[in-house]
């Protein structure tokens, strides 16, 4: 499984919950798509954790390379459906932060 993780801001921090409701949608959709077998949503408790990591934190799975890669260029259309819900999203974002990572030992490893 790899691990495509999120981390921001909002612009307006006064819209979370409507940017949890669009995140939920978009991501809801491409995993409706089977782009991505499923994702979270988090928000930093009482103030815990590194600044510049940001308030919000999403975690989306995939089950390898191809599905991700799949996801994106669905996404990098920027027309449709697809593009209205990521719309709701990352226009709400600010100080984006991005990270991928595996489960660890690979499956394929030999031990």
């Amino acid at each position: 499984m790899n691990h495509y993780h999120i981390w921001a801001n909002l612009k307006d921090i006064s819209r979370d919950l409507e940017f949890c409701t669009s995140v939920k949608a978009y991501l809801g959709h491409l995993k409706q798509l089977d782009l991505i077998n499923g994702f979270s949503i988090a928000r930093r408790k009482f103030g815990f954790g590194p600044p510049e990591l940001g308030e919000f934190h999403i975690e989306i799975e995939v089950r390898d390379l191809s599905q991700l890669d799949s996801a994106f260029r669905i996404v990098a259309t920027r027309s449709g459906e697809i593009e209205k819900l990521h719309h709701a999203v990352y226009s709400a974002v600010s100080e984006f932060k991005s990270a991928l990572y595996r489960d660890y030992p690979d499956p394929e490893r030999k031990i």
